[in-house]
């Protein structure tokens, strides 16, 4: 064979060679699970500040709802499930305000960049509503375009929509203005009600107080279609709803809970578990 012919024989060879090898990896790299980047709307972050990483761990976990336990001590709002755990560092400003607006800067606009959905914050007032509430009102207006705005009627979106839940004095005053950066956490008692979606976008309640299945066999028809009445309820006014006392451990009671929940479209899914929940809605594919 003359040289220049070898040459391309091997040339040839080698091509084919390597093309065997890379097929597979390549397709072995097509086939891999690309990472899982989109927010899940749904999943809520009960006592989200009980976490080694308040807020930062529920972002981490794409969560689209955080919960912080507020109280009124001087002009500070600290955040604590109880006063016994009240710490002068732990605000609500450090833990979630600064942070959010830090990284709503950095996402241009965003809290997950490239998905303009706002993240909601539930605010739940432990101290006296009123009067907690007229503070709070001070420290989200310090960060005017960072917050979902009402204002004269309408309803302007912006990265967070801060929804304040507790004690019910805060909602006088709420109702009062003209211009606010927050909204009101109802109960299944304002559903149907003449409050709006604009004062009223999110309905809360206790699971246990309404439904007595937690999971263990079948979901009572009744009981099923009773959350199916809420929710279609709910959703003809633009409401959205979350029950909290839902089960909480992880196990086939609670999973069977939150299928019954998905099924019935309840819009936020209540957890101290950020990895279990994640899992879970990962794999129903639902956000």
């Amino acid at each position: 064979m003359a040289p220049t012919t070898r040459r391309r024989a091997l040339t040839t060879l080698g091509a084919a060679l390597a093309g065997s090898i890379a097929l597979p990896a390549s397709r072995a790299l097509a086939g891999e699970a690309k990472p899982r980047t989109r927010p899940l709307w749904r999943a809520h972050a009960h006592n989200d500040y009980d976490h080694p990483r308040p807020l930062f761990d529920a972002l981490d976990h794409r969560f689209g709802s955080v919960e912080a336990d507020i109280y009124l001590v001087g002009e500070q709002l600290l955040v604590a499930h109880d006063p016994v755990d009240l710490d002068p560092t732990r605000t609500l400003e450090s833990l979630y305000l600064d942070p959010l607006a830090a990284r709503v800067r950095a996402n241009h606009g965003s809290v997950y960049r490239g998905y303009r959905k706002p993240l909601q914050l539930l605010i739940d007032i432990k101290t006296e509503g009123s009067s907690t509430y007229l503070e709070l009102d001070r420290h989200l207006r310090r960060h005017r375009h960072l917050f979902t705005t009402y204002a004269h009627g309408r309803v302007h979106p912006g990265p967070v929509t801060a929804v304040i839940s507790g004690d019910r004095a805060a909602r006088a005053p709420m109702e009062a203005q003209t211009v606010r950066r927050a909204f009101y956490d109802g109960r299944l008692a304002d559903l149907g009600s003449a409050a709006p979606a604009s004062f009223i976008p999110l309905i809360s309640d206790n699971w246990t107080l309404n439904f007595s299945w937690l999971g263990a066999g079948p979901f009572p028809d009744a009981e099923r279609e009773k959350l199916r009445g809420i929710m279609a309820a709910a959703h003809a006014r633009r409401q959205k709803v979350r029950f909290w006392a839902t089960p909480d451990l992880a196990g086939p009671t609670r999973e069977a809970l939150w299928r019954e929940l998905l099924a019935a479209d309840v819009d936020h899914l209540n957890t101290d578990d950020l990895g279990g929940l994640q899992e879970f809605l990962d794999a129903h594919d639902r956000r």
